[in-house]
């Protein structure tokens, strides 16, 4: 493995803390309640993390795009959190496509913006591309930058033809997902590759790598090595290691922020974070 990208010394860690998918029959860990929610992060941002990707839920568990619940998340961690970077995720599983930006008034930090469609184990994650110009001008109109959820290799060039048609702004934050079963599996290679391509089309931006299964460990290895920023938490595994599950998004959190140094690299204050993504000063 080459460092074939210019690295950022300060990782900034991202913590996805409870997804769509685990429940608490499945996991200790998963948090549905905002007051879980705004404790969880509090935890992870003292233990490293200082981006936190939101998701909420309804009483039942399932997902919720409710505006009001995003607001009171939102509310809470600026509180307790100085400085943390508030992420919304306006993916949408089983949802109105028409709700899935509808708390981006809240004005968060960043959200989420999935460039293409791409198939999940249990449904389409769709994308079309009108759909994804508008939600790139609803964050233009609302300050918010967002993290490019990169699937496959497809959606990083429809990303810098967003850029060339000034729908985003650059530099943008790029994020790899691999590991979900029809899209791209968790290879050094493939990471690499993507990388590379990066470089050519968008050689400004900044990217982050996430494996939504038992690689995430791995990946986050990988990612320090080659100079990227890392995501970990309940949403991609609920496992620590083969043996046992992870007792909460915090003990995910210290692991990654103790691999670090063994790759030079220091963990991103939130004020360091703010300052390599471009956002706004708290």
């Amino acid at each position: 493995m080459q460092r074939i990208y210019k690295i950022s010394n300060p990782v900034i860690i991202t913590v996805a803390m409870t997804g769509a998918i685990p429940r608490k029959k499945d996991c200790p860990g998963p948090l549905v309640k905002t007051s879980e929610q705004i404790e969880e992060i509090h935890k992870s941002f003292e233990a490293g993390a200082s981006l936190a990707h939101i998701h909420v839920r309804n009483p039942d568990e399932s997902p919720s795009s409710d505006p009001d619940l995003y607001a009171i998340v939102q509310a809470g961690i600026q509180k307790h959190c100085p400085g943390i970077i508030v992420q919304f995720l306006t993916r949408g599983r089983g949802r109105d496509q028409a709700a899935r930006g509808g708390m981006l008034f809240h004005r968060p930090d960043m959200a989420s913006l999935a460039t293409g469609s791409v198939n999940f184990p249990n449904g389409i994650y769709e994308n079309p591309p009108d759909f994804v110009d508008g939600l790139a001008s609803e964050m233009l109109k609302y300050e918010t930058k967002p993290e490019i959820e990169i699937f496959d290799l497809a959606m990083l060039y429809n990303a810098a033809n967003l850029v060339e048609r000034g729908l985003l702004k650059a530099p943008v934050h790029i994020q790899f997902v691999m590991g979900i079963p029809n899209a791209m599996p968790a290879r050094c290679s493939i990471l690499e590759f993507l990388i590379s391509e990066l470089k050519t089309v968008m050689p400004d931006a900044t990217w982050t790598a996430a494996d939504v299964a038992r690689h995430q460990l791995t990946v986050n290895e990988w990612t320090l090595e080659l100079g990227g920023h890392i995501r970990t938490g309940l949403e991609d595994n609920m496992r620590f290691n083969k043996t046992r599950l992870a007792r909460d998004n915090t003990e995910h959190g210290a692991h990654a922020a103790s691999l670090a140094p063994t790759y030079g690299r220091t963990v991103a204050s939130a004020a360091q974070a703010r300052e390599i993504l471009g956002l706004r000063k708290h």
